[in-house]
Order: structure tokens, then C-alpha cells, then sequence
């Protein structure tokens, strides 16, 4: 299993989110930038990942409606792609 570990007190705009995530998830493709690519990534992901947030008062309060967006993402991704798991510490 892959163990990625993201860090809410390092997304600070939503500028940074989608940089920060490519590089997290070792995406070496075309990536959008945006929640629809994330989705793509994660519903076709073909190996056992575990995502691990850590600092999520900070993420929502740096994002906001934008952070619960990505969260949202992520647990939904779960439910479409069995080899995900997402775990808020």
C-alpha cells in the first residue's frame, strides 16, 4: 500500500492546492488543476492508496468552502475507488 500524507497548514490559497497535490500523488500527467482532475486521478487510481490529512482546521480555515470541496472529494473517491482510504487525523 501507498501512504501519502498531506498537510493542511501547507495549502494556503487555492493556488497552491492543485500543485501541491500533483506532486503529493506523484501525478506525472496532464493534471487540470482543478477538482474534476483530481476526481479523474483518484476514481482511476490502480493501487492500494491510503491519504492521510493532517491539519484540516487549517486547510478549512485557509480555503474554506473550498477546502470542503477537496474533503468532500476525497471521501467520495473512496466510495468509487475501493483501493483509496482517507483518513482525517
Amino acid at each position: 500500500m501507498e501512504y501519502i500524507t498531506l498537510n493542511g497548514k501547507e495549502m494556503l490559497k487555492k493556488e497552491d492546492v492543485h500543485p501541491y497535490l500533483k506532486d503529493k500523488l506523484s501525478i506525472k500527467d496532464y493534471y487540470g488543476n482543478n477538482l474534476d482532475a483530481l476526481w479523474d486521478v483518484l476514481s482511476s487510481y490502480n493501487k492500494a492508496l491510503q491519504i492521510e490529512l493532517l491539519h484540516h482546521d487549517d486547510l478549512l480555515e485557509n480555503l474554506g468552502e473550498y477546502a470542503q470541496a477537496i474533503v468532500q472529494l476525497f471521501h467520495d473517491a473512496t466510495e468509487e475507488n475501493p483501493r483509496i482510504e482517507f483518513k482525517i487525523r
